[in-house]
């Protein structure tokens, strides 16, 4: 497998200074995810945008989980499922629900169950979707707002999900207690 680089401060590009310094303001350490990003200032710079704009969506703090650990879990990342498990704790997310994501089992409530199911759809069906899917999201109680901004946050885990792939980017300290692996179950 290529070796990436995980950048520091120090050995980041010129361009990507400043947004390493961002990440390690924004987390008390620099994420691996942007240590590798670094690499390409553009990348980072660019997730480090969509993350902000998504977290700023009309969406609340279970249903921006909920449609991160949905693609996190469909694409099978090793880092990013202990990662945003980490996050939703830090975001007071009800531990059933990150639980049910992580396992692929029901969610506590239908309203975030259409949510996944909806996020699922976007991701297996590259956008193309049925009326009556669509129909079924808004039925739920989501807002034609909110299927764009599925795609907002599908956008910022292609982002992630993919890079964690390609250099097979080590799991942070602070989230290996939160260890996955794609068969559901805690690695």
């Amino acid at each position: 497998m290529t070796d990436f680089t995980l950048h520091t401060e120090d050995t980041a590009p010129e361009d990507a200074k400043a947004l390493i310094a961002k990440s390690k303001g924004a987390y008390g350490f620099i994420p691996g995810l942007h240590a590798v990003m670094a690499e390409a200032p553009g990348l980072l710079e660019a997730y480090q945008a969509v993350h902000e704009l998504f977290v700023n969506s009309s969406l609340d703090a279970d249903e921006l989980t909920v449609v991160w650990q949905a693609v996190n879990v469909e694409n099978e990342c090793h880092y990013c499922v202990p990662a945003h498990t980490g996050i939703a704790k830090s975001m007071k997310v009800d531990d059933a629900i990150t639980d049910a994501l992580r396992n692929g089992t029901p969610l506590p409530n239908a309203r975030l169950e259409a949510l996944r199911a909806f996020t699922l759809q976007v991701v297996r069906q590259r956008g193309n979707l049925s009326e009556a899917e669509i129909q079924a999201f808004l039925d739920a109680g989501f807002t034609k707002r909110n299927i764009l901004e599925v795609i907002l946050g599908y956008s910022q885990k292609i982002m992630s999900n993919y890079t964690n792939h390609l250099a097979d980017t080590p799991v942070d300290k602070v989230f290996e207690k939160f260890a996955w692996s794609p068969n559901g179950i805690a690695a």
